[in-house]
């Protein structure tokens, strides 16, 4: 009797001999998947902007090289959730005198930066350099930034912050000093550096408003 009650327990288990069930990971669900899901929000979100991002590539036209001085980003809450958009502060420049600040927003990354390189190349100044400096100091305000540029001997190099050493490097001035007073914002800043190289002028021009001549 105790026989048989052994082998019909072993006739019941054998089946089940060999199978492996799954474990607590096991099932492939992706918690975002579903609408309202836990992680909808968080696997569905976009990259964010970096604070104070900048790349430097090469241009595609005339030589010129752009630097992305911040990539912003706008959350709109809506019923469905959160909609993003994006903006982008761009300098280009060739590093030889020609300089330019462009700003663009979209719904995406890489067109915000295109809307904002196109708009800086048709903003592009010739810059008065004096060799690889300034030729005198200039002081220029935008809103509540204000930026001061003063000349620099040869090998100093470009002493400012990361927003207006973009704009000086690419305009091709390799010996700088900057200061700067009020907000610190990197539209302001970009802004005010380029406003100040707007007001360079050289000796013969110079001379040429005074109606004086150069000794």
């Amino acid at each position: 009797m105790a026989d048989d009650l052994t082998n019909e327990a072993k006739n019941r288990t054998a089946p089940n001999q060999g199978r492996q069930f799954p474990g607590p990971e096991a099932p492939d669900v992706d918690a975002g998947s579903g609408e309202g899901g836990i992680g909808e929000g968080r696997h569905r979100r976009r990259p964010r902007g970096d604070r104070g991002r900048r790349e430097t590539e090469s241009g595609e036209a005339g030589g010129l090289e752009e630097a992305v001085v911040k990539v912003y980003r706008c959350a709109k809450v809506v019923k469905g959730g959160r909609r993003f958009s994006f903006a982008a502060l761009v300098v280009v420049g060739d590093r030889a005198s020609q300089v330019g600040v462009g700003y663009g927003k979209a719904n995406e990354v890489p067109a915000a930066v295109d809307k904002a390189r196109k708009q800086a190349q048709r903003n592009m100044i010739t810059v008065k350099l004096a060799g690889t400096t300034i030729p005198h100091h200039v002081k220029a305000k935008y809103r509540a930034s204000e930026v001061i540029l003063l000349p620099a001997g040869r090998g100093t190099g470009v002493i400012a912050g990361a927003s207006v050493r973009a704009v000086m490097e690419l305009a091709g001035i390799k010996d700088v000093l900057t200061k700067v007073h009020g907000s610190t914002g990197p539209k302001n800043l970009v802004k005010a550096a380029f406003a100040g190289l707007m007001k360079l002028r050289s000796k013969e021009e110079i001379a040429r408003l005074r109606d004086v001549a150069m000794a």
